[in-house]
């Protein structure tokens, strides 16, 4: 039967020559379909014989492997042919196309692989974006690389963006103003439970006890969405020792075996029912048949990359409100359904609507070397529905710089073009190319492995064995009592086919003493350092700390090359490491290497110290004392003393005094062009006034050498120490003859004098030339004060008599006369007769 006039049974029907129609007259198409329409599995089909195709291919994008081979076999099954005949698959190291393959369902890294390859896509008519909702990096960049290969080599190439939850306008402004063709989902009803409470507590222990609930209430299959492997395999572990009999329990997640998969997605057998424990991989594109029932955790494991310390953490976030709609459609794709959340009604309010597009929160140097590759140095120059963040693609060039992949000015280097050549992230694919020319390809291969997939190690041992080795070990020997034997000949199958020179078996040898030197080669920038003493410390190369529990063995290892940690800024915690030697540093990395003389401040002896260090990046390898420059103690001295403040440096009353009364003419003779000494200026410029007089003073305990008083008074020129003498003297002379200090204070000038010196006085003192009163502390024989005055005179008149009343019982060996204008004055407790 031609395709085009076939009817599948699924509500896509209906649209089905609208969806021929349009895309035989425009370039562009955008399909909005809700799960279980049928889009995935009808629309390429119903495409087949159109006659714009010319006999060219169709190209079908789909954001997960299995979801790429299950609608492969869907359509070949529906044509009654082999997957690998009309309809084929293609992702990484897993491929089915033959010769007569007209419809490629491939995963999105595929097509950018395709289009640097053949920008053409000579072969190929339409190009159709699946699940595009789900925003993955690749497909948004796989998009914006055909729209810009079409606008400049193949004008008849059309594109299809099909999805489910997503805003059809924006996508088809993109598109031009692409034309928009809707269709009805499933017909099948759905009925939507709640809790009564949240669930954060425990949501192991909560999808466990609302599914032994469905079994016992429901029946039917059930689907339940965990956020990932570590939860799926608890749920598994709680219910298989009480499920039914008739119960079939089966993972379902990206890092099983297609058999394994499989398992999870073919219909239970009769009288059988089945339990689905799956992560969001389940969401969308997937029919299992006889589901009726879904169980949503409300969570999924998303990466986040952080751009400061170029580390990607998963984080457990809650789903949004479309991928909630989108898993419980699963549990009415054949038959009504139930779907359970395990949240109240009012969280489901606050759901926001659409996940963050990948592109924005994603490490970006995948994204930054196919950009190269293709000659994109500005990546605004193409057309995007999110544009890359500019901080993140700016680092992400750093990166590839320091791998080799571009030059100086973001040019693709030849082995930039080997790296994206090879299906691994640029630092494994830099790494595997470097380990060959060692003849460590194999060993480099099994690494990149392990770190691209899923741990294999499970329970305890993945979280207390921080050991890559351990893992390398199990594959080779292709056993563990940690994995099954399954999952580690599956790994050891994934490494061979990274290879380009013949397989060689790492042997324990090589693992002991190379896995940590390859490591190298992909994670330059997270080699690190012990700092401690076996407490499990370390300083990275990237000038951030880890951390490991200190009974791990690894933490007796002064040098760690780590693959894996969680991205805390504070101090990330290791999960997956190995160790390598000193030596390893200079024979790998001799070139980047550098050796200076750092003379600084050290805030913890306080002291300037002064050594040479060999440096890789920010890590610190060794380090001895050095000689230093008098320039280079300055630096450090002042350094110093800006951490310490103003207060470290030697102050007597001589020095204080000297400022204050700077300070006071500066404020009131503005036009003497004092010298500023506030404490900032003084700390903003204490290399020029204070250096020349550090008199050799490199720690804090030696301050007191400092010559303080004459590196302050070097500021001001004879001329203006003799102004200053005269404007704000530092002393007076009493009638006495004693010479007594004066106090500069931020309201005036205060002299603090006894009572019987100023006899015979009969002017108040001045300052300022004779601009400012002096404020007179007045002082009893007993030093303690007795008036506070600026008019002597007055004083005399009219205060004088109650004071000399007051206190001459108390002290009658002082001089106490009648008329203190024309007695004699006297420091000494009996006044000399004349």
């Amino acid at each position: 039967m031609n395709n085009a006039l076939r009817s599948f049974g699924l509500p896509i029907d209906a649209v089905l020559p609208d969806i021929r129609a349009t895309l035989a007259a425009h370039p562009s198409l955008v399909l909005e379909a809700p799960p279980g329409a049928g889009k995935t599995t009808a629309v390429p089909l119903a495409l087949l014989d159109e006659p714009w195709l010319q006999q060219r291919k169709i190209l079908m994008l789909e954001p997960r492997r299995i979801a790429a081979r299950a609608a492969a076999r869907r359509m070949a099954s529906l044509l009654g042919e082999a997957v690998g005949q009309t309809v084929g698959y293609a992702m990484r190291m897993d491929r089915k196309i033959g010769p007569n393959t007209r419809i490629e369902v491939v995963t999105e890294g595929i097509l950018v692989r395709r289009l640097q390859n053949d920008p053409e896509l000579s072969d190929v008519a339409l190009v159709i974006f699946d699940e595009f909702h789900e925003r993955s990096l690749d497909a948004d960049l796989g998009l914006a690389l055909t729209l810009e290969a079409r606008a400049a080599l193949r004008d008849d190439l059309k594109v299809l963006v099909m999805s489910a939850t997503l805003d059809g306008v924006a996508v088809a402004s993109l598109l031009d103003n692409a034309p928009i063709v809707r269709s009805a989902g499933q017909s099948y009803p759905v009925t939507t439970r709640y809790l009564e409470r949240s669930a954060d507590s425990d949501i192991v222990a909560e999808t466990v006890r609302m599914t032994r609930h469905v079994l016992r209430e429901e029946s039917g299959s059930v689907l339940v969405f965990l956020p990932g492997v570590g939860e799926i395999r608890r749920v598994a572990e709680a219910l298989k020792t009480n499920v039914p009999s008739d119960v079939i329990l089966a993972p379902l997640y990206g890092d099983l075996s297609p058999a394994d998969q499989d398992q999870a997605i073919r219909p239970a057998a009769d009288g059988k029912r089945k339990i689905v424990l799956a992560t969001s991989i389940a969401e969308t594109s997937l029919t299992i048949d006889g589901v009726t029932i879904v169980i949503d955790s409300g969570r999924a494991r998303s990466p986040v990359f952080d751009p400061t310390s170029g580390m990607s953490r998963l984080e457990t976030i809650k789903v949004t409100a479309s991928a909630a709609a989108q898993r419980r459609g699963r549990a009415g794709r054949t038959a009504p359904g139930v779907c359970y959340r395990l949240w109240t009604e009012a969280e489901d309010r606050a759901l926001i609507p659409f996940p963050q597009p990948e592109i924005a929160a994603a490490d970006l140097a995948p994204l930054a070397l196919e950009l190269a590759v293709w000659g994109v140095q500005d990546a605004t120059t193409l057309q995007w529905l999110t544009a890359p963040p500019s901080a993140a693609l700016a680092q992400a060039r750093t990166l590839l710089i320091s791998l080799g992949a571009l030059d100086a000015d973001g040019i693709i280097t030849p082995h930039g073009r080997a790296m994206a050549a090879r299906p691994l992230h640029p630092r494994l694919a830099h790494m595997l190319i470097l380990a060959r020319a060692q003849n460590q390809e194999s060993l480099a291969a099994v690494i990149a492995t392990l770190i691209s997939e899923r741990d294999p190690f499970r329970g305890e041992a993945a979280r207390s064995d921080r050991d890559l080795r351990s893992r390398i070990e199990a594959i080779v020997k292709g056993r563990s009592p940690h994995s099954d034997s399954s999952s580690l000949k599956r790994l050891l199958e994934s490494a061979r086919k990274l290879t380009t020179s013949p397989w060689v078996m790492p042997d324990h040898s090589a693992i002991l003493d190379h896995t940590g030197p390859l490591l190298a080669f992909a994670y330059p920038d997270r080699i690190a350092r012990r700092r401690d003493n076996g407490r499990g410390v370390y300083q990275l190369a990237n000038g951030r700390g880890a951390t490991i529990d200190a009974i791990d063995p690894l933490a007796q290892e002064d040098y760690l090359t780590v693959a894996a940690l969680d991205g805390d800024k504070a101090a990330a915690r290791i999960f997956l490491a190995a160790p390598l030697d000193h030596s390893d540093l200079d024979r790998l990395f001799s070139n980047q290497i550098t050796q200076h003389t750092l003379v600084a401040w050290d805030d913890r002896s306080r002291a300037v110290q002064a050594v040479v260090q060999r440096k890789l990046n920010a890590l610190v390898l060794s380090e001895k004392p050095a000689a230093m420059t008098e320039d280079q103690l300055i630096q450090a001295v002042a350094a110093g003393i800006r951490s310490l403040g103003l207060n470290a440096l030697p102050w007597d009353h001589d020095t204080n005094s000297l400022r204050t009364r700077v300070i006071f003419a500066q404020t009131h003779d503005p036009d003497g062009q004092w010298p500023d000494w506030s404490d900032q200026a003084l700390l903003d410029n204490l290399e020029q006034w204070l250096g020349p007089y550090l008199n050799g003073a490199n720690r804090e305990s030696q301050f007191n050498r400092i010559k303080l008083h004459d590196a302050l008074l070097a500021q001001l020129p004879w001329s203006q120490q003799q102004h200053l003498d005269r404007f704000a003297p530092s002393h007076l002379v009493v009638p006495s003859g004693s010479r007594l200090p004066l106090a500069y204070e931020e309201n005036g000038v205060v002299l603090a004098v006894r009572l019987q010196e100023m006899f015979g006085a009969t002017v108040t003192p001045t300052v300022m030339d004779g601009r400012m009163a002096v404020t007179l502390h007045l002082l009893s024989p007993a030093h303690r004060p007795v008036q506070v005055t600026q008019d002597l005179i007055g004083f005399w008149d009219r205060s004088y008599v109650d004071v000399k009343r007051d206190l001459k019982g108390r002290y009658p060996k002082h001089a106490w006369p009648d008329d203190p204008r024309t007695a004699p004055p006297t420091a000494r407790a009996k006044p000399r007769q004349r």
